[in-house]
């Protein structure tokens, strides 16, 4: 059985995209990284990374007097479980009335439409 996919906070994605940007990072790098696209605090950003290796989402490894953190968690992985998370909350588990919300309340482009054709297809392909 697959290691269940931890459940991260929004803030909690934020230190994970910079860490899926770029891995390893020492916690200073993090820090400034972090700092660079939010007023948060250093302690804050910490704080955030703590839990993330508490969760079993980074990895830290001992580099002389430092540690180095890397994802474990992917960015695949995440967006599957939030897309799945969207769906269960907001739609029942059903795929068909969000594309209805979609084509109902947002602007879709000629491009947007195309790409959804193309997906389609490609899964009745599969299908048969």
């Amino acid at each position: 059985m697959p290691n269940p996919v931890p459940a991260i906070s929004e803030a909690e994605s934020r230190v994970m995209e910079v860490l899926w940007r770029k891995a390893p990072q020492a916690s200073e790098d993090i820090v400034a990284a972090v700092q660079r696209e939010s007023d948060w605090h250093e302690k804050t950003i910490r704080t955030l990374l703590g839990r993330l290796l508490g969760k079993g989402a980074v990895s830290a490894d001992k580099d002389g007097r430092r540690y180095l953190y890397a994802p474990v968690l992917t960015r695949e992985q995440w967006q599957s479980q939030e897309s799945r998370s969207l769906l269960d909350r907001v739609f029942g588990g059903k795929l068909s009335p969000l594309l209805a919300h979609f084509s109902e309340h947002e602007k879709l482009g000629a491009k947007d439409v195309a790409e959804l054709r193309k997906l389609l297809a490609a899964i009745e392909k599969k299908e048969r």
